[in-house]
Protein backbone atom coordinates (compact mmCIF):
# COMPACT_ATOMS: atom_id res chain seq x y z
CA UNK A 1 0.00 0.00 0.00
CA UNK A 2 2.87 2.38 0.74
CA UNK A 3 4.20 1.97 -2.82
CA UNK A 4 0.91 3.34 -4.15
CA UNK A 5 1.28 6.41 -1.93
CA UNK A 6 4.90 6.88 -3.06
CA UNK A 7 3.82 6.77 -6.71
CA UNK A 8 1.04 9.28 -5.96
CA UNK A 9 3.61 11.53 -4.27
CA UNK A 10 5.88 11.40 -7.33
CA UNK A 11 3.01 12.21 -9.67
CA UNK A 12 1.90 15.12 -7.48
CA UNK A 13 5.41 16.60 -7.31
CA UNK A 14 5.87 16.32 -11.09
CA UNK A 15 2.47 17.92 -11.76
CA UNK A 16 3.29 20.71 -9.29
CA UNK A 17 6.67 21.35 -10.96
CA UNK A 18 5.00 21.50 -14.38
CA UNK A 19 2.36 23.94 -13.16
CA UNK A 20 4.86 26.13 -11.28
CA UNK A 21 6.96 26.59 -14.44
CA UNK A 22 3.97 28.03 -16.28
CA UNK A 23 3.82 31.73 -17.11
CA UNK A 24 0.16 31.90 -16.11
CA UNK A 25 -0.23 32.91 -12.47
CA UNK A 26 -3.38 30.85 -11.98
CA UNK A 27 -1.53 27.69 -13.00
CA UNK A 28 1.33 28.65 -10.69
CA UNK A 29 -1.15 29.04 -7.85
CA UNK A 30 -2.59 25.58 -8.55
CA UNK A 31 0.97 24.20 -8.66
CA UNK A 32 1.64 25.71 -5.25
CA UNK A 33 -1.51 24.06 -3.91
CA UNK A 34 -0.57 20.64 -5.36
CA UNK A 35 2.98 20.97 -4.01
CA UNK A 36 1.64 21.68 -0.52
CA UNK A 37 -0.55 18.59 -0.69
CA UNK A 38 2.41 16.52 -1.94
CA UNK A 39 4.45 17.70 1.07
CA UNK A 40 1.60 16.65 3.37
CA UNK A 41 1.53 13.24 1.71
CA UNK A 42 5.30 12.91 2.19
CA UNK A 43 4.93 13.63 5.92
CA UNK A 44 2.11 11.10 6.10
CA UNK A 45 4.21 8.44 4.35
CA UNK A 46 7.23 9.14 6.58
CA UNK A 47 5.20 8.42 9.71
CA UNK A 48 4.13 4.85 9.98
CA UNK A 49 1.00 4.34 7.92
CA UNK A 50 -0.81 2.35 10.57
CA UNK A 51 -1.53 -1.08 11.86
CA UNK A 52 -4.50 -3.15 12.86
CA UNK A 53 -3.56 -2.84 16.54
CA UNK A 54 -5.44 -0.12 18.43
CA UNK A 55 -3.22 2.62 19.88
CA UNK A 56 -3.59 1.51 23.49
CA UNK A 57 -0.71 0.62 25.78
CA UNK A 58 -1.30 -2.84 27.27
CA UNK A 59 -1.27 -3.21 31.03
CA UNK A 60 2.29 -3.55 32.35
CA UNK A 61 3.95 -2.32 29.11
CA UNK A 62 5.70 1.04 28.78
CA UNK A 63 5.34 1.59 25.02
CA UNK A 64 3.36 0.33 22.08
CA UNK A 65 4.84 -2.39 19.97
CA UNK A 66 3.59 -1.06 16.65
CA UNK A 67 1.08 1.69 15.90
CA UNK A 68 0.66 4.80 13.82
CA UNK A 69 2.76 7.76 14.89
CA UNK A 70 0.47 10.68 15.89
CA UNK A 71 3.15 13.36 15.40
CA UNK A 72 3.12 13.36 11.56
CA UNK A 73 -0.67 13.52 11.64
CA UNK A 74 -0.55 16.59 13.87
CA UNK A 75 2.08 18.17 11.63
CA UNK A 76 -0.12 17.55 8.58
CA UNK A 77 -3.06 19.31 10.23
CA UNK A 78 -0.86 22.32 10.89
CA UNK A 79 0.57 22.24 7.37
CA UNK A 80 -2.91 22.15 5.86
CA UNK A 81 -3.85 25.38 7.63
CA UNK A 82 -0.57 27.08 6.67
CA UNK A 83 -0.77 26.02 3.01
CA UNK A 84 -4.40 27.16 2.82
CA UNK A 85 -3.45 30.58 4.21
CA UNK A 86 -0.54 30.84 1.75
CA UNK A 87 -2.73 29.93 -1.23
CA UNK A 88 -5.45 32.38 -0.20
CA UNK A 89 -2.89 35.17 0.24
CA UNK A 90 -1.36 34.40 -3.17
CA UNK A 91 -4.83 34.31 -4.77
CA UNK A 92 -5.67 37.76 -3.38
CA UNK A 93 -2.27 39.06 -4.49
CA UNK A 94 -2.72 37.67 -8.01
CA UNK A 95 -6.27 39.04 -8.18
CA UNK A 96 -5.02 42.51 -7.26
CA UNK A 97 -2.25 42.26 -9.85
CA UNK A 98 -4.79 41.19 -12.46
CA UNK A 99 -7.02 44.15 -11.62
CA UNK A 100 -4.22 46.69 -11.88
CA UNK A 101 -2.34 45.22 -14.86
CA UNK A 102 -5.15 43.46 -16.72
CA UNK A 103 -3.27 40.18 -17.30
CA UNK A 104 -2.30 36.96 -15.58
CA UNK A 105 0.79 36.41 -17.73
CA UNK A 106 3.93 36.73 -15.61
CA UNK A 107 6.04 38.02 -18.52
CA UNK A 108 3.50 40.71 -19.36
CA UNK A 109 3.55 41.85 -15.73
CA UNK A 110 7.21 42.77 -16.10
CA UNK A 111 6.02 46.05 -17.62
CA UNK A 112 5.27 47.23 -14.08
CA UNK A 113 8.91 46.79 -13.03
CA UNK A 114 11.42 49.56 -13.67
CA UNK A 115 14.07 48.61 -16.22
CA UNK A 116 17.77 49.30 -15.75
CA UNK A 117 18.56 52.66 -17.27
CA UNK A 118 15.08 54.09 -16.81
CA UNK A 119 14.92 57.30 -14.85
CA UNK A 120 12.87 57.11 -11.65
CA UNK A 121 9.69 59.20 -11.70
CA UNK A 122 10.30 62.70 -10.47
CA UNK A 123 8.51 63.71 -7.31
CA UNK A 124 6.60 66.97 -7.13
CA UNK A 125 7.85 69.46 -4.60
CA UNK A 126 5.49 70.85 -2.00
CA UNK A 127 5.21 74.61 -1.70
Amino acid sequence: MESLFVIAFGVMVSVAAYLLMSRNLLRSLLGLLVLGNAANLAIFIAGRMGSSIPPLVPEGALTLGRSANPLPQALILTAIVISFALVVFAAVLFHRAHESLGTLDADAMREAEPRPGDDPPEEEEEE
